[in-house]
């Protein structure tokens, strides 16, 4: 690798990594028109996956990155329901508490709950988690407080959060850079865990970086980044535009943001020991299903 090419820190002496957990969290049917451009208008069942993430060197420092799909589908705006129920149809066999007790971790004892963004698959049902900081985007607060019901025609649930326990980083949070990403945050302070500014997808959308074994192994965590491991996989692939309804519709808010987001983790990508998971990756789903989901865990390089 040259001098000019990004590359990760070198782990330190004792250093605290992370153990990956992948949680149930509900299937949905993503048209995959408006996820690659070019492709057809057919529905591929993807996961909405989870995670939960054990710091090697402090029991304090377990959380949990994303809450999937929500069980009680009424309890979505209803504007969520007409614009999402057809576009992208969803079930929710086991929710993430469901998978966290499967797995032997008592949602009241979580600590943290960390949310990539605040669109209707990724929120999932907070209240099991009653002790739980919850840690979101800052540029997401805005959908928060324009959201349902105050605004009855949001899509986003303003109680998305519990409000009196939600923390929100803001663009000075990210004051560190790493690899190919140039505002990023060193979350616990010991190189373990990183969280990645990446406002494509929407406003607040963050990503996580983190180390899976003490000798330079990596996992990047890239919830809506993109919602098919070509676009980070392939540069000739390209995210979708499409009139839906007679209206242009992209699965990401700031497109041509996104498209710098996706270029920066297809050059993470490219480095050696660096793997990546998205929310909706359906081939790791099928793969990995059970195996890898708590209380196993995802093991580096299989």
């Amino acid at each position: 690798m040259s001098e000019s090419t990004p590359s990760l820190p070198a782990p330190s002496a004792n250093q605290p990594y992370v153990h990956i957990s992948a949680l149930q969290a509900g299937i949905i049917h993503l048209p995959v028109d408006l996820i690659i451009q070019g492709e057809p208008r057919v529905y591929r069942p993807c996961p909405s996956l989870s995670f939960y993430l054990a710091h090697s060197a402090s029991e304090r420092h377990n959380f949990i990155f994303d809450l999937g799909l929500r069980k009680n589908r009424d309890s979505y705006p209803p504007a969520a329901l007409e614009h999402f129920g057809t576009l992208m149809p969803w079930e929710v066999p086991q929710s993430v508490e469901e998978s966290c007790v499967k797995g032997g971790v008592k949602p009241e004892e979580v600590e943290r709950v960390m949310l990539s963004h605040l669109h209707f698959d990724h929120i999932g049902d907070h209240t099991p988690f009653t002790k739980a900081t919850f840690v979101l985007g800052g540029r997401g607060k805005v959908w928060l407080d324009d959201g349902y019901p105050g605004n009855p025609n949001s899509r986003v649930l303003s109680e998305s959060t519990p409000m009196d326990r939600t923390v929100f980083l803001n663009p000075e949070d990210f004051n560190t850079s790493i690899g190919p990403f140039p505002h990023a945050m060193d979350f616990f302070g010991d190189g373990s865990v990183y969280v990645i500014d990446t406002p494509g997808h929407c406003p607040g959308h963050i990503n996580l970086l983190v180390r899976t074994s003490a000798d330079g192994s990596w996992m990047y965590l890239g919830g809506d980044i993109a919602h098919d491991t070509r676009l980070l996989t392939d540069p000739t692939t390209h995210i979708g535009h499409h009139a839906e309804s007679g209206t242009p519709y992209c699965m990401h808010t700031d497109a041509a943001q996104a498209e710098i987001d996706i270029g920066r983790v297809r050059e993470l990508v490219k480095m050696p020991r660096v793997e990546f998971l998205i929310a909706h990756d359906w081939e790791w789903y099928e793969r990995n299903f059970e195996r890898a989901f708590l209380p196993n865990r995802i093991v580096p390089g299989k």
